[in-house]
């Protein structure tokens, strides 16, 4: 055939790994912007508003580069020293209430709960009669920061019921309340499914279940140790496992993006996010 009175080159073209090309339904043209061996960009101009769309498809798996540049390192805890955790750096949360979510914990600063040793921080959450403790740390009052690249090795409770998570709320929490302040959830992972972690964002307008969120296959979250990671700037939110990308969000001006945040580490138990919990539990840990 013939485009514009210029027959067709007949130029193949393969996309990597499987992948396909997609069309948009009910478009008006189509026009090959450029092809080469291993490029090929197309313009869609949308029937009835003339608005137009540009697909670039590779036939090589494009290479994965770093989106965060500074490697400035600010803070960290390696917990290298066997006991409680270093006061300097981590304070609590305390006591039981639900904390907003139905949970059914009572948070501690107990050695049961939380302790330095063998290089890792341990936080167990243990069955305590017909109720539950756990515990909660947070760098409030003790580092607070706005943008960066925050990164967590963890490896996740299996018990039914545990719900694990690696977060974030902006330090002026006490004074403009949920969801006002803002919230990044770098890893959460529901009490009945221990294959999948997710991680959200909540903010005014976006809270409770409406929070901007995604899940990504993880079987081996409960037996190995994962590096769960942000990056945070003021143009954007993109969260990584094991450094790749699985959710980006985008960060402007009207969001409560762009001020000082602490960092929280918890296992909560049951809530609408951990579930039912399993009767036989006794303990486990997130490391």
């Amino acid at each position: 055939g013939s485009y514009n009175e210029n027959p067709y080159r007949g130029t193949t073209f393969e996309i990597s790994d499987g992948g396909f090309m997609g069309w948009l339904v009910g478009s008006g043209t189509y026009d090959i912007i450029s092809i080469s061996s291993t490029e090929l960009i197309v313009r869609v101009i949308q029937a009835g508003d003339g608005f137009a769309w540009y697909h670039k498809f590779t036939s090589t798996k494009p290479t994965q580069t770093a989106g965060y540049t500074d490697t400035n390192l600010v803070w960290e805890d390696d917990f290298n020293t066997n006991g409680a955790p270093d006061a300097t750096k981590w304070t609590y949360d305390l006591g039981a209430g639900g904390w907003g979510n139905g949970e059914e914990q009572t948070y501690t600063n107990n050695a049961e709960n939380v302790i330095v040793e063998d290089g890792s921080l341990k936080i167990t959450a243990k069955a305590d009669g017909a109720s539950y403790t756990s515990a909660r740390l947070k760098t409030e009052g003790l580092y607070e920061f706005t943008y960066g690249r925050v990164e967590v090795r963890a490896k996740l409770p299996a018990s039914q019921g545990t719900w694990p998570a690696i977060w974030m709320l902006g330090a002026n929490f006490a004074t403009v309340g949920w969801p006002e302040t803002g919230e990044i959830d770098i890893m959460e992972q529901k009490g009945q499914d221990k294959n999948t972690v997710l991680s959200t964002i909540h903010y005014p307008g976006n809270s409770a279940g409406n929070g901007p969120s995604q899940s990504t296959s993880l079987p081996t979250s409960t037996t190995e140790f994962h590096n769960y990671a942000v990056e945070w700037t003021e143009a954007k939110i993109v969260f990584y496992i094991d450094d790749v990308p699985y959710h980006t969000l985008t960060n402007d001006a009207s969001l409560p993006f762009n001020a000082d945040f602490f960092l929280i580490l918890n296992v909560a138990m049951g809530g609408t996010l951990g579930g039912d919990i399993d009767p036989a539990f006794t303990e486990d840990t997130m490391e």
